[in-house]
C-alpha cells in the first residue's frame, strides 16, 4: 500500500510499488488531465509537480512518491484561476490542448521559484514537446503570468470560466444523462 497526498487529499493505492505515478493518477484516482504522451520522459505531457518540483510522472513509481505531495492540472486551481492557465489562455497559446497540462504545471513550478525568468530559463525549465508550436506565444504566456503572480499586471483578458463542472450538462447536449430531456430556462 502506497500512501501519498494528490492535490491535497490523501491518498493509497493498492498497486505494484514499480507502477509508474503516471498510471496511478490516471487509471486508480481518475485524474485524467495528466497525459500519456512517450511514456519515456521526452515529452513532458504526464508533468506533475511533486513536493514542489515539476517532474514527468512517467518516470516517477508509486513508490518513490510515497510519502510526497503531488499537485496535478486538476490541483493547480479548482477553477481555472491560476496565473499560467489565465494567461495561456489570454496570449492563445492552447491549440489542441493535449501539452498544454504539462506546460502549466512546469511554468507554474518555474513561476514559483522565478516570477520574471528570462527566455533561456523559461527553456531549461519547460521541456516538454508541443506538436501544434506555440511556442513563441508560450513565452509571451509566461511573462503575463509571472506579471500576474506579482501583482503587476492583472490578466483581464481571460476570465475563469462561470459555469461548473455539474452545471455543464445543461449548456452541452452531449453531456445530458441518456434519456434526460433539455432543461428549458
Amino acid at each position: 500500500m502506497t500512501k501519498m497526498t494528490v492535490n491535497n487529499r490523501p491518498v493509497q493505492y493498492l498497486l505494484d510499488p514499480d507502477t509508474p505515478l503516471l498510471w496511478a493518477l490516471r487509471d486508480a484516482s481518475n485524474l485524467t488531465g495528466t497525459k500519456y504522451g512517450c511514456g519515456n520522459g521526452d515529452c513532458g505531457a504526464c508533468m506533475v509537480l511533486v513536493d514542489g518540483v515539476a517532474l514527468r510522472s512517467c518516470l516517477v513509481t508509486i513508490a518513490e512518491a510515497e510519502g510526497r505531495l503531488i499537485t496535478t492540472i486538476e490541483g493547480l486551481s479548482r477553477d481555472r484561476s491560476h496565473p499560467v492557465q489565465q494567461a495561456l489562455v489570454a496570449e492563445q497559446a492552447i491549440q489542441c490542448g493535449f501539452c498544454t497540462p504539462g506546460i502549466a504545471i512546469a511554468a507554474a513550478a518555474l513561476l514559483e521559484d522565478n516570477p520574471s525568468p528570462s527566455r533561456e530559463e523559461m527553456d531549461a525549465a519547460i521541456p516538454n514537446l508541443c506538436r501544434c508550436g506555440v511556442y513563441p506565444r508560450l513565452v509571451r504566456a509566461i511573462a503575463r503570468a509571472g506579471e500576474a503572480a506579482s501583482g503587476a499586471r492583472p490578466i483581464e483578458a481571460a476570465p475563469p470560466p462561470a459555469i461548473a463542472p455539474e452545471e455543464a450538462a445543461r449548456e452541452v447536449p452531449a453531456l445530458r444523462p441518456t434519456g434526460a430531456q433539455p432543461q428549458r430556462n
